[in-house]
């Protein structure tokens, strides 16, 4: 793998001497969703081919935006986020959207300011901004909870969909699935990765134990909530025999997102509750059966850090969590092969998910003008031929070392759910989790909570 992978980057290279450019196949981010560039106001924008161009490459049509002749006279474009977005020169692939970038800079007469606010008062700040009118910048990163439906609503952002057609320079699950209000898109992004979440696991301490290796669980296509609830008694062991556990199968006691997106389901749908769905219902169920089961390694009171600290000590068989977390791991466990399988499936799936619930993508404020340059130059900066063979491939490759593993990370991606609830500021999520993780039955908590969450989603969508 590691051999194939310097092949791959050295083609890259070559292809990049060589001046080639152009193509088809979906590009990689490697690790982080940055590459951009837009543009706003000004002049004509006239096309030299009509409407519409579909491309034929390798034998995929493939849908790019005709060619468009503006000048944007020497506009500055400000591209916001909570990161700073500059084009990193770290990967071939960045090397040619810098390079793309950097003649469209030219073609249309404009430059690009990269704007990083803090994360802290991001929120605050750049929804003042488009309140007044006056947004901080013309391409804006905004989290879809305080987005959609709430700035939607209010007109204050730019349908794309029209424009964001072509798949190889825009996520089209993005546009439209994961970003859309009464079936049009709003956000958008170059990014075809997706964020995986799943089991993390002491392979290690799976094999002192003698259990059954996870990932044939995953090869027999039988690694769904019983097996996983198996495993993890089968890891709470007194290995000492002095009467206490001293190791544990299982780092978090709540798996509320988890238990989610693992069944295909979520908490609330659009503008409606869901907590009676069947498959919340077994969600809920699986969740209360952790807690009344007592199978995670209990709390010494520590904040939401405590399971991945749990699982650094060696002692403690699995953790739920996600992909990014992983390298902090193995630099804290170096004496530990750690391991990583999806999150078991619910009854209701039928493939392994990941989720998101805190999902965020890039906006046009309404206040800008041409939103079609501004898709445009992006869609230029971002329809290259990737040397990568999938999404997040490089960040894969430095991470695994197992191809289960990784074969594993592929697996979940494409498969992404987007969990809605965080939308809601009055849901009292917590609290409605905090009382199934006390044991009180799913009945009951179900019937106390229904009429609260429809109020709050009520509060934001509106009558």
């Amino acid at each position: 793998m590691r051999v194939r992978k310097l092949m791959v980057l050295l083609l890259g290279l070559v292809l990049l001497l060589a001046a080639c450019s152009g193509g088809s196949d979906n590009p990689s981010s490697g690790t982080q969703e940055a590459v951009e560039s837009g543009t706003n106001s000004s002049t004509e924008n006239e096309t030299s081919k009509g409407t519409d161009e579909t491309e034929n490459s390798g034998g995929d049509e493939v849908y790019r935006t005709p060619e468009m002749d503006f000048d944007l006279g020497g506009k500055t474009i400000k591209i916001v986020s909570w990161w700073d977005m500059t084009i990193p020169e770290d990967t071939p692939d960045n090397i040619q959207r810098k390079k793309n970038l950097e003649d469209l800079m030219q073609k249309h007469n404009f430059k690009v300011e990269y704007v990083a606010i803090d994360y802290g008062e991001y929120q605050e700040k750049v929804t003042a901004s488009l309140l007044a009118g006056e947004p901080v910048g013309d391409i804006v990163r905004l989290g879809k909870t305080y987005t959609v439906p709430t700035l939607v609503k209010q007109d204050l952002l730019w349908p794309i969909d029209e424009y964001t057609k072509n798949p190889v320079a825009f996520n089209q699950k993005v546009t439209n699935e994961y970003y859309t209000y009464e079936d049009r898109g709003y956000g958008f992004t170059e990014n075809q990765a997706n964020l995986v979440q799943g089991i993390f696991y002491n392979r290690t301490l799976m094999n002192q134990l003698g259990l059954k290796p996870l990932q044939e669980y995953v090869n027999e296509d039988n690694w769904n909530w019983e097996t996983f609830i198996k495993v993890a008694k089968e890891a709470n062991k007194d290995t000492n025999n002095d009467g206490k556990l001293d190791t544990w199968g299982l780092a978090n006691s709540s798996l509320m997102d988890h238990a989610l997106y693992s069944n295909n389901t979520g908490l609330t749908k659009e503008d409606k509750q869901n907590l009676e769905d069947p498959a919340t219902l077994d969600a809920l169920h699986f969740i209360s059966r952790i807690a009344t089961e007592k199978l995670a390694r209990p709390t010494e009171g520590g904040d939401w850090t405590e399971p991945g600290q749990f699982f650094r000590q060696g002692n403690t068989l699995m953790y739920a969590g996600a992909l990014h977390e992983l390298s902090g791991m193995q630099t804290d466990m170096p004496d530990y092969d750690i391991g990583f399988v999806p999150f078991p499936k619910g009854p209701n799936a039928t493939e392994y998910h990941s989720a998101e619930a805190l999902f965020q993508a890039l906006t046009i404020p309404k206040a800008v003008e041409n939103p079609e340059q501004l898709l445009y130059i992006w869609e230029k900066i971002n329809d290259i031929e990737s040397v990568y063979d999938y999404p997040d491939q490089a960040s894969y490759e430095t991470l695994f070392s197992s191809e289960d593993d990784l074969n594993n990370a592929k697996m979940v991606a494409p498969n992404m759910i987007i969990l809605d609830h965080n939308t809601f500021p009055n849901l009292k999520y917590y609290d409605f989790v905090g009382e199934l993780n006390e044991g009180i039955s799913v009945s009951t908590v179900v019937e106390k909570y229904k009429s609260t969450f429809q109020a709050a989603i009520d509060e934001v969508y509106g009558p």
